[in-house]
């Protein structure tokens, strides 16, 4: 009998082989696919490491809920050399947000909230929007609703865009600024959030923003819990992702990841500077990720290690179950899983995302609940299927998952930004290539 989420005791499976993977290992054949085609992906990804690419790559494919593919390669920590293995913990940044969408949809099934409920009727902060233009400010002509958030028609924006008006008033206001938000609280940073204009009118456009954190204050102010407290309770310990979380504790800070980005002259730059601390004889790092948080964003908060996420998704895509442990209804993950965007929003509806990775400039390209929906596989040029879903991180991490071919897809390393190199298209290219059968 399948459990609901409060019946249940979380269980630690992190010493059990099959933990290990996230989910059971399975002989590729006995899902549809070839062991000889998947062995292709390893020379391919190791090239990017041979290059100096990125330190080391984590990749992942699942099938019919059977791992079929686990591969590490290179290094967490290239100074000193640190072997990248199945249990590193990565820095998730907005890979954060199909969490989010997942943690809204619990709270919507409890029933505190409608979709398309304003969301000043309980983060009153937004009730008065001003819209950015030309001009001057001028009044919003509609609410923000929980369902514009989730689907980023918000109006809000991110502050990294260069030459938009309203991501310099991100900027100036502090809510790019990594130190500037170590001070601040989640409620702190949704209002400064609320206080600045919109990018446009609500509904209007698809902008790639900071919704999800307002989604994560919305969450805190409803159920009455921290975004922490909510997502752990609901989320994390009913499926066992017993690595994810807003910081890493010193016990495992040796597992996170060291952060890089391409030199000057190429090569790989080690990036978000630390401090080393002792813990059970052994030196560590420290960054900002080893203490917890007070701002718990929605957005671009959590770190986690790839069988965690291997469990989320794997989740989601057995339509909101997984070990018998419901988190959500089928009809709940359909909304996430489905697009929501118009025609009015035209063929390349997230190109403005385009400039900075230019996957998203393609055509047959929508959009869920915080991550996109392939709306048309042959437009996309892709070798994949209508429907699926997918999202990742500033850091080059990356998911997807298949409904149609009972598919899971997921490329970890820790490059800034994501987008660089064609890691993800490699790997998906090279998955699709191996599927020999249902």
């Amino acid at each position: 009998m399948m459990k609901e989420v409060e019946e249940i005791e979380p269980v630690d499976k992190s010493m059990t082989e099959e933990y290990r993977y996230g989910l059971p290992r399975e002989e590729p054949e006995t899902v549809g696919m070839s062991a000889k085609r998947l062995t292709r992906i390893k020379p391919a990804m190791q090239s990017f490491i041979d290059a100096d690419k990125v330190p080391g790559l984590l990749t992942v494919i699942a099938r019919h809920g059977k791992v079929v593919h686990f591969e590490t390669q290179g290094y967490a920590d290239t100074k000193p050399p640190k072997p990248l293995k199945a249990d590193t913990i990565f820095r998730l940044y907005s890979q954060t947000k199909p969490i989010t969408g997942v943690a809204v949809m619990i709270a919507y099934e409890q029933g505190h909230f409608l979709l398309n409920d304003p969301v000043a009727k309980y983060l009153p902060e937004f009730r008065e929007m001003k819209v950015y233009t030309d001009s001057g400010l001028i009044d919003a002509k509609g609410p923000i609703t929980i369902r514009q958030l989730l689907t980023h028609t918000s109006g809000l924006d991110y502050g990294w865009y260069p030459d938009d008006p309203v991501a310099s008033l991100y900027r100036e206001a502090g809510l790019e600024d990594a130190n500037a938000r170590l001070s601040l609280s989640t409620e702190d940073y949704v209002k400064k959030l609320a206080a600045l204009p919109l990018f446009a009118q609500p509904g209007t456009q698809w902008r790639y923003s900071d919704a999800m954190a307002v989604l994560g204050r919305l969450v805190e102010v409803v159920s009455g819990k921290t975004y922490r407290d909510f997502l752990k309770e609901q989320l994390f310990s009913p499926l066992d992702m017993i690595d994810t979380d807003f910081f890493v504790p010193v016990e495992k800070l040796h597992r996170l990841a060291q952060l890089y980005e391409v030199g000057p002259e190429g090569g790989l730059v080690a990036i978000d500077a630390c401090t080393n601390v002792m813990h059970d004889k052994h030196t560590v790092s420290y960054s900002n990720y080893g203490k917890q948080p007070s701002f718990e964003s929605g957005g671009a908060g959590l770190v986690g290690s790839a069988t965690d996420y291997l469990r989320f998704a794997q989740m989601l895509l057995n339509g909101g179950e997984l070990d018998d442990v419901r988190i959500l209804s089928p009809t709940s993950v359909n909304l996430i899983l489905s697009n929501h965007l118009g025609l009015e929003l035209g063929e390349t509806p997230l190109a403005s995302l385009g400039q900075y990775v230019p996957d998203f400039n393609r055509k047959g390209l929508g959009f869920g609940f915080c991550g996109y929906v392939v709306t048309d596989a042959i437009a996309s040029g892709t070798a994949g299927s209508e429907g699926e879903y997918a999202w990742g991180g500033a850091a080059s991490t990356r998911f997807w998952l298949d409904p149609k071919q009972h598919l899971i897809g997921m490329v970890l390393t820790q490059l800034i930004p994501d987008g660089t190199y064609p890691i993800f298209e490699r790997l998906h290219q090279m998955t699709y290539q191996a599927i020999i059968g249902n």
